[in-house]
């Protein structure tokens, strides 16, 4: 199970990472635009040093064409590092250039996935990573258990290393049904991981425990200042 963070933000991946097991970091365009015009290939560099080299690292193309995405992939290698997933989108021309990346040894996120049919076809073009997009499949009326339910599948049959990267969460309910139907790893904004951990019975509990505790123990103390006073 991977836990990645949708986002650019450099102070939010700083956070997130001292806080999750964080496996990686994926952005795009819309994303990137949040965090105004930065200055591009530092500002992506400057993600990749705090993650470190153990975390994969998810960049997304912008041509439009076979040869366009090819070059952008090709400029992103070299000037943030090699090692990055190139995000492309799963159309006509985001397979054309799959195919040729992948000849190369390029690592390849295949991405904006809506359809069974689009999944199947970048698993046989040897994408590392399928993106389906769970929330936006149901604002669409797709079924995006039952998509990704397949997918898994289609990769357990055919014995692919590729790895479902569910993506585009609105609840943590929709996070959760995507690793319940088989998806290997999601990408979340930071809203989805603050809502998730900061739930009023999660503070209501822990304010139990200490109440408790200090009844018990008297106020302030820890478990290590009681050990600290008995040992002087």
């Amino acid at each position: 199970m991977e836990f990645l963070l949708d986002t650019a933000n450099l102070a939010t991946i700083e956070k997130y990472n001292k806080i999750i097991p964080l496996s990686g970091v994926t952005s795009n365009p819309s994303i990137v635009k949040k965090e105004g015009k930065i200055d591009f290939f530092p500002h992506m560099r400057k993600i990749r040093a705090i993650i470190g080299k153990d975390k994969t690292f998810h960049i997304q193309v912008v041509g439009q064409t076979m040869p366009e995405m090819v070059e952008d992939a090709h400029t992103i290698l070299k000037n943030v590092d090699a090692d990055v997933y190139i995000k492309i989108p799963t159309n006509e021309q985001g397979l054309a250039a799959m195919k040729i990346l992948k000849a190369e040894g390029v690592h390849i996120t295949a991405t904006a996935i809506y359809t069974e049919f689009q999944g199947n076809l970048a698993i046989a073009a040897g994408a590392d990573y399928l993106a389906p997009y769970y929330n936006r499949m149901v604002n669409n009326n797709i079924d995006a258990d039952e998509v990704i339910k397949h997918l898994s599948a289609q990769i357990e049959r055919s014995q692919a290393k590729t790895k479902i990267l569910a993506a585009s969460f609105h609840t943590v309910q929709q996070v959760n049904a995507a690793f319940a139907n088989g998806a290997q790893a999601a990408t979340l904004g930071a809203d989805i991981l603050k809502t998730a951990l900061n739930i009023p019975a999660i503070g209501d509990a822990v304010a139990t425990f200490t109440n408790d505790w200090e009844e018990t123990f008297g106020e302030g103390e820890t478990v290590s200042s009681l050990l600290a006073k008995q040992l002087n």
